[in-house]
């Protein structure tokens, strides 16, 4: 049976824990962008592929991975998982050129889909129906926390150390993570038992709903301008505000800070009204967005829109993700696993577009403008 005290349930302990070293992958190279650049010698926008190329392959295997394990029990899937998350950072750590370093987040990105997907489900079947998208910001949370912590961790050790001591520790920590997987999620959560047995064929039937597609859409647009904007923020940091390199890490605390805020107050607002909350955060994020890129130049304005940017930014997790989840209530794994998918790809949106504009010349916080105006789109699609 599933878990449905009010306690935390342990399951979700391990999810956090999961989420906690993807989160890691996905994130910490952003601080380390000048030395990864540097390292291969190749440009920013080049670099900033190892984001996009990552961000690209969620996107595939969020869909690809997710449909193909459909028919098979929740817990050997996410085990699976994380080992090829374990073996795409410790190529990574090795990688003596920038391809091999592509391929190792090419390998590791192919499991963040797929995890975040069914994990998502796993979290909503272990509480009550009432509680399911603070479960899932739950589970979220050691996304969260990974940039509160661990990302500014990763990137003075990257700074001090290499950035290659950054992958070998993310690596031990997937091994972590594999071992928190294996001893606290139960061997059959209640959210299998209670969905028909339709296979592929009744996960895709879900897709035949056009609020469906139109949450996907959604979540490409809302979540990739933040993560656009973000994307180049330690250029955006150094060049525009003002910022020694050596305090990257440290505003990126704060940037965390926000984005666990964020994370778990956007799933209680949701769990209250789902439509509303997106609505308002999506308005206040693009209001955040365009007040940061006319205040970038301020230290001291700079550090408060960190804060809000992370604290909007991820807000929109919980309820995004409960939305098409609702929508695809009576097939929901593959719809989750699609919509872990379209962040993913806004991410990729958002740092391509980001890349093109530092690209022509319109400097460091043309990517927050853009980041502005995608929000805005994904606003009114909703």
């Amino acid at each position: 049976m599933s878990v449905r005290h009010k306690s935390l349930p342990p399951g979700l302990i391990a999810l956090a824990i999961g989420a906690f070293g993807i989160g890691l992958t996905e994130f910490v190279i952003m601080g380390l962008l000048p030395e990864v650049a540097a390292d291969f010698a190749v440009t920013e926008p080049v670099a900033g592929w190892l984001i996009s190329g990552y961000a690209l392959s969620v996107a595939v295997g969020g869909v690809a991975l997710t449909a193909a394990v459909t028919r098979l029990p929740r817990k050997p899937v996410l085990l699976g998982l994380m080992v090829l998350f374990i073996i795409g950072n410790l190529l990574s750590a090795v990688a003596g050129d920038y391809a091999v370093m592509m391929a190792g987040r090419i390998v590791a990105a192919l499991c963040h889909g797929a995890f975040f997907g069914i994990g998502a489900v796993v979290a909503a079947g272990l509480v009550a129906p009432a509680r399911r998208a603070g479960a899932i910001a739950m589970m979220f949370a050691g996304l969260t926390i990974a940039n509160v912590l661990g990302v500014p961790f990763g990137t003075f050790l990257g700074q001090h150390f290499g950035w290659r001591s950054t992958f070998w520790a993310i690596t031990a920590i997937g091994v972590v993570a594999l071992i928190g997987l294996a001893l606290l999620i139960p061997a059959r959560d209640t959210a299998n038992a209670d969905q028909p047995a339709g296979g592929l064929r009744g996960e895709l039937r879900a897709f035949t709903h056009s609020q469906v597609w139109l949450s996907l859409v959604i979540t490409v647009l809302g979540f990739g301008g933040m993560f656009g904007a973000f994307t180049y923020i330690a250029y955006t940091l150094t060049e525009v505000s003002g910022f020694a390199a050596g305090t990257v890490p440290w505003l990126l605390v704060l940037f965390g800070v926000g984005l666990f805020a964020g994370n778990l107050l956007g799933g209680r607002a949701a769990d209250r009204s789902l439509s509303r909350t997106l609505v308002i955060v999506l308005a206040v994020l693009t209001v955040v967005l365009v007040g940061f890129a006319l205040t970038a130049t301020s230290p001291v304005l700079t550090i408060v829109s960190l804060v809000l940017m992370g604290g909007f930014g991820f807000a929109t997790v919980p309820p995004l993700q409960m939305r098409i989840m609702h929508y695809a209530n009576q097939a929901p794994t593959l719809a989750s696993g699609a919509n872990i998918a379209a962040f993913n790809l806004g991410n990729a949106l958002g740092a391509w577009i980001g890349g093109v504009t530092i690209a022509a010349g319109l400097g460091y916080t043309s990517p927050i403008w853009a980041g502005a105006a995608l929000t805005l789109a994904g606003l009114g699609v909703l």
